[in-house]
């Protein structure tokens, strides 16, 4: 199983940032564990393991989008 860290305020967008990459790489990690996972189960409920594994990538997708975006932000002067 995957370690969880505590929560802690975000005192920095640096901080923000490298929290924001963590969580999405570990929820990938959590969706390949699902899926994984899925194949034990009877079949109805693989089915339902495998649509919410599909819900957190897509969650995990916009979450990667907004990192890009904070990302390209830092990089533009004003």
């Amino acid at each position: 199983m995957s370690e969880h860290h505590p929560h802690h305020e975000v005192s920095s967008p640096e901080e923000a940032k490298a929290l924001l990459a963590y969580m999405t790489d570990h929820n990938r990690h959590h969706v390949e564990e699902l899926l994984e996972l899925s194949s034990a189960l009877p079949e109805e409920i693989q089915i339902m393991v495998k649509e919410a594994a599909e819900t957190l990538g897509k969650g995990t997708d916009q979450l990667q989008e907004a990192l890009e975006k904070l990302k390209e932000s830092e990089n533009v002067s004003v």
